[in-house]
């Protein structure tokens, strides 16, 4: 069973992995310190289950388990607070467990996460390769929004965030550019070290010289694309 610790408490991350390495069955452990950075590890990692917190900043755990892609890791909450168990179970969590807990709790959710696992048919999360996201959730100043994947332009980088433009604004959000654009599959497309653009909103796509150019999109944003780009770009179009 391949695991994913998602807290941003580094104590608690470490006192789980210390009771995982007493488990048996258990044959990879990796970890995420918050909901966004998790959403990235989950594409490259592709765990069979998330032991996840509730309380995180910008992107609770609540929120994550609503955001996950299909076909999507089962979730164990681990939490200190009883009062997200029902939202917990709303959202189809196979356990809830209270901190503190201890191994013999901790081998119970294990148990309930092999038993589902055993259920699903042979190969199948293997087989299923990440769904595109069809939505991204932004959090900024203790507000989360909702950002349809098919409402955005082109995206950008911004030292740790990304820029996401489209017609109602510009959000960032905490993520890489390369890490985001595998999320969102093949309907983006990397155009510049710095930015990627949606293939259904490109107009045109301009050389200028040196063998350097831009993506002119419906609208007219012109976007910047680099030549060691522009052959993936018009290879999409």
């Amino acid at each position: 069973m391949r695991l994913l610790i998602v807290d941003d408490e580094r104590p608690a991350r470490a006192k789980l992995r210390h009771l995982l390495a007493q488990q048996d069955g258990i044959a990879a452990v990796e970890e995420a310190a918050d909901g966004v950075e998790a959403l990235a590890r989950i594409a490259s990692f592709r765990p069979d289950a998330l032991l996840l917190d509730i309380e995180m900043p910008e992107l609770s755990g609540i929120e994550l388990a609503a955001s996950l892609p299909e076909p999507a890791p089962l979730v164990v909450f681990v939490t200190a607070y009883e009062r997200y168990a029902c939202r917990a179970f709303d959202a189809d969590a196979i356990d809830y467990l209270l901190k503190p807990y201890d191994g013999d709790r901790l081998g119970r959710a294990l148990a309930r996460l092999r038993k589902k696992l055993e259920a699903r048919p042979d190969g199948q999360a293997a087989a299923l390769p990440p769904a595109p996201l069809e939505q991204l959730l932004v959090s900024e100043r203790g507000v989360t929004r909702v950002v349809r994947v098919a409402d955005i332009q082109w995206i950008e980088t911004a030292d740790n965030y990304v820029v996401l433009h489209t017609e109602a604004g510009a959000p960032l959000l905490r993520q890489t550019l390369a890490g985001l654009v595998d999320r969102l599959g093949s309907g983006f497309v990397r155009c510049h070290r710095r930015a990627a653009v949606a293939v259904r909103w490109i107009e045109q796509v301009v050389t200028l010289d040196k063998g350097d150019g831009e993506v002119l999109l419906r609208g007219g944003t012109r976007v910047p694309c680099s030549r060691q780009y522009r052959a993936d770009v018009l290879a999409r179009l």
